[in-house]
């Protein structure tokens, strides 16, 4: 259901039915530009808005060769750049950031994304309160609150347009799975839930094809810190750029067919959510039901094994402490 493969077979080559604005907050970045390059080939785009602190009229430029239906402009690094990137749109997806370094967590890009996050936030909160946010800046787990913080402040917070961008951990969770079983990752449906940080990530093996692999430990610790893989690989030349450019793309086409009128589309996506509110746990990814008024319907857990349950516990503990340092960032930093 989540193969790695459907951003092609359904994004390239559908006929798409409704063509809409899809704007990128850090086009011109390692994430942004494979990003826009894979909504330049969506034909379900009519319309494509490039902005970033720097480099996004040429990248724009760039992509408008590209010889598919929709338009690219990028925009100038000014408010009146960023409003008019923003005007219109029903996606915006936000990359913008810095990337990680060896030896550094999501959580040490903290303070300066937080910032890049929260400006951005309240130019969408002003110039697209409709649309559906998808936040793939980390640390997710702290950056999605802080979204959802803007927009309560500016009074057009609607929990069902707000994704945090965790596709990337079920497109990585599949391909590991693949290479152990000598399978096709696209048939291999690996439910993961929690965060998007270290052990907020929790992979419930015991629901797929192969339950015994959750008492797998290295391949648990590998679906929870692959980005590390991917930042030590490049040896300090940035963080998982490309397949997370992946992954936003995916989400992104799924939100699109959904609000074209596709019914059953499902992705995993850390949302507000009230599985776990009862503990003051606001946001949590699990799969998520999307439709033309984006959230429809947010799947519970479901049965988890002994080993998954610790794991569960252990992602509760630290996903509250995220999402609470989101909401404090913002009390304390209300910006301009």
């Amino acid at each position: 259901m989540f193969a790695a493969s459907r951003i092609q077979t359904r994004a390239f080559s559908a006929s798409a039915r409704q063509l809409t604005k899809v704007s990128v907050l850090g086009a011109a970045g390692g994430i942004g530009q494979p990003l826009s390059l894979l909504l330049k080939l969506n034909p379900r785009v009519s319309e494509l808005a490039l902005y970033d602190i720097r480099g996004a009229p040429g990248v724009g430029a760039d992509l408008s060769h590209i010889n598919t239906k929709s338009t690219v402009k990028g925009y100038e690094p000014t408010a009146s750049g960023l409003a008019d990137a923003l005007k219109g749109s029903e996606i915006v997806l936000i990359p913008a950031g810095v990337p990680r370094k060896p030896g550094m967590t999501r959580d040490d890009l903290f303070n300066t994304n937080a910032s890049i996050v929260r400006d951005l936030a309240k130019a969408c909160a002003e110039s697209c309160p409709e649309a559906n946010i998808l936040v793939i800046s980390n640390p997710v787990n702290s950056t999605v609150p802080i979204v959802s913080e803007i927009f309560k402040k500016a009074g057009v917070y609607n929990p069902k347009r707000l994704f945090g961008v965790t596709t990337l951990d079920v497109v990585r969770a599949s391909r590991f799975v693949s290479e152990i079983k000598g399978t096709d990752p696209k048939d291999e449906n690996i439910t993961v839930v929690g965060g998007h940080s270290g052990v907020t990530i929790v992979p419930l093996f015991s629901q797929s094809k192969h339950p015994e692999l959750s008492k797998n430990e290295q391949l648990i610790h590998r679906v929870q810190f692959g980005g590390d893989e991917v930042v030590k690989a490049k040896d300090g030349a940035g963080s998982a750029t490309l397949s997370m450019a992946m992954a936003g793309a995916r989400m992104a086409e799924s939100l699109l067919r959904a609000a074209q009128g596709e019914k059953g589309v499902i992705e995993p996506t850390f949302v507000d959510s009230p599985l776990y509110k009862d503990q003051g746990i606001d946001f949590f990814a699990s799969k998520v039901e999307l439709g033309p008024n984006g959230v429809e319907k947010i799947y519970p857990v479901g049965p988890v094994d002994e080993v998954e349950q610790k794991l569960l516990d252990a992602c509760l503990v630290d996903l509250k402490k995220n999402i609470q340092k989101g909401k404090d960032f913002v009390a304390a930093n209300p910006g301009k």
